[in-house]
C-alpha cells in the first residue's frame, strides 16, 4: 500500500471510530419525556382516581343496595 491509500484508510478508521462512539454515549443517555406530557399524565392519573373514588362511595352506600332491590322487583 502506498502512503495515500494508508492515510486514506486511517481518515476511514477514525471516522468509524467516532460513529459508534456518539452512538454509544446516545443509548448510555436515554431522554426523558417532556416535562409538560409528565405533568399532563399526572393530572389525568388524578382525575381519574377522583373519579374511581367517587364510584366506591355510591357502591359502597346502603341506599344504592335498597334501590337494586326495589329495582329488581
Amino acid at each position: 500500500m502506498s502512503g495515500g491509500q494508508v492515510f486514506v484508510l486511517w481518515i476511514i478508521i477514525i471516522v468509524m471510530f467516532s460513529w459508534v462512539v456518539r452512538a454509544y454515549i446516545r443509548q448510555r443517555k436515554p431522554k426523558a419525556p417532556a416535562d409538560s406530557d409528565l405533568d399532563d399524565a399526572m393530572a389525568k392519573i388524578e382525575q381519574l382516581e377522583e373519579r374511581i373514588r367517587v364510584l366506591e362511595r355510591i357502591i359502597t352506600e346502603n341506599q344504592y343496595d335498597l334501590k337494586r332491590e326495589i329495582d329488581s322487583l
